[in-house]
């Protein structure tokens, strides 16, 4: 099978625009920037990273006649709020486990942001004290049950649309989306940059690349503070979303890249590079990014290009994904 093979249900408002970022690249004084903007792809709730995997999930819920998404993240999971908005669009009810991820003191973290949205599009959010982890959790299966004991049809989602068999063909496509946008720009992007948590997101562009003409490297910055996790996880997806879209090779793992050095000690706290990489995006491009995973990996590459580990020659495609509602549970931060 090839990726046009898989069903697709349109979220988006088409490609996600890609532009250059001018004066973060003269201020860096390296490689040339540009962004791609997950952030701006959908009219669905701010949309997000999440509503392009979403895209390859739905037909599957539709086709097993489900009537209730069923999903999983933390109180300030951008991924459910997207589940949440598709729900309202396709006319399904939606239920969301929030666990608490975050240790984090902000006393609105449980209705401001990411969670609020998720309210107002009618989702039913249950709070759960549980902490962080990408594995399937009990709390999550008990949602799953009691929309059947109500005579509902669950359509389960896992953390982020990840951890699921079609989870990475909304990346695969992304990465067939750049080069297309490559042609008519007349660039070529031989080094991408993007948060990985989760990993689907990170994993499908891998295999969506790994089947293209010319090799680029494609670097994923940790911000689940769980490198060996997320690394596992995302090879383990990238693999097999490449086995699903007929690569007729296998991915080296060379070609599967996880750094670590910006996460800080836990997932969803912001330390000093973060913070600096929020306000510098901010004062230079009007671009706003989040705590939790952009301005992670934006600190990343900032650090990797600056310090010449990406050459000043290279042209870096920097995948905005989204997440800024969750900046209103960090207000405390941004007092001056």
């Amino acid at each position: 099978m090839s990726l046009s093979d898989f069903a697709r249900y349109p979220l988006t408002f088409g490609p996600s625009p890609v532009h250059e970022l001018n004066r973060l690249t003269a201020h860096l004084g390296g490689a040339t920037i540009w962004a791609k903007r997950e952030d701006v792809n959908s009219g669905l709730a701010y949309g997000g990273n999440k509503t392009r995997k979403l895209e390859y999930l739905i037909p599957e819920a539709i086709a097993q006649g489900a009537d209730t998404l069923v999903s999983i993240g933390g109180y300030q999971s951008n991924h459910t709020r997207q589940v949440a908005a598709v729900a309202a669009k396709l006319g399904m009810r939606a239920v969301l486990v929030q666990e608490n991820w975050v240790d984090w003191p902000d006393s609105v973290n449980d209705r401001v942001g990411n969670i609020m949205l998720s309210r107002i599009m009618g989702a039913e959010v249950r709070l759960d004290p549980a902490g962080f982890g990408i594995g399937f959790k009990s709390s999550w299966e008990r949602a799953l049950d009691d929309v059947r004991d109500r005579g509902g049809v669950p359509y389960a989602i896992p953390a982020g649309a990840s951890d699921h068999r079609l989870g990475g063909l909304g990346f695969a496509n992304w990465a067939a989306e750049v080069e297309q946008q490559e042609r008519e720009l007349g660039v070529f992007f031989d080094t991408i940059v993007v948060c990985s948590v989760t990993g689907s997101t990170h994993a499908g562009m891998i295999a969506g690349f790994a089947g293209q003409d010319r090799p680029r490297r494609v670097i994923g910055i940790d911000a689940s503070a769980k490198i060996q996790e997320t690394r596992d996880q995302v090879a383990r997806i990238a693999r097999n979303t490449a086995a699903l879209i007929g690569l007729d090779r296998e991915l080296r793992d060379d070609e599967i890249t996880v750094l670590e050095g910006w996460a800080g000690d836990l997932y969803g706290i912001p330390v000093e590079s973060t913070m600096e990489a929020i306000r510098l995006t901010g004062r230079l491009e009007g671009v706003i990014i989040d705590p939790v995973y952009e301005g992670k990996s934006m600190a990343g590459l900032i650090d990797l290009v600056t310090s010449g580990d990406i050459p000043a020659s290279s042209n870096v495609l920097y995948a905005h994904l989204g997440g800024q509602p969750a900046i209103n549970a960090y207000s405390a931060l941004f007092r001056d």
